[in-house]
């Protein structure tokens, strides 16, 4: 997704299973490849995760 993804919006290039269809290869985005997860951002589950997320896109107007 050159020019970004709309907040709310899954990356295109995640599979069924919700996994990084790029993970590894050469054209994978830089900003994937230098993110680091850590337990804030993950939660203890998938909507805690998703919670993050949104408050993360809401706060950079993304």
């Amino acid at each position: 997704m050159p020019q970004g993804k709309p907040a709310g919006m899954p990356c295109v290039q995640l599979t069924d299973d919700l996994r990084c269809a790029l993970f590894g290869r050469p054209e994978r985005p830089a900003v994937c490849v230098r993110l680091r997860p850590e337990p804030a951002m993950c939660g203890g589950n998938r909507e805690q995760a998703l919670a993050w997320l949104a408050a993360l896109e809401a706060a950079t107007g993304r």
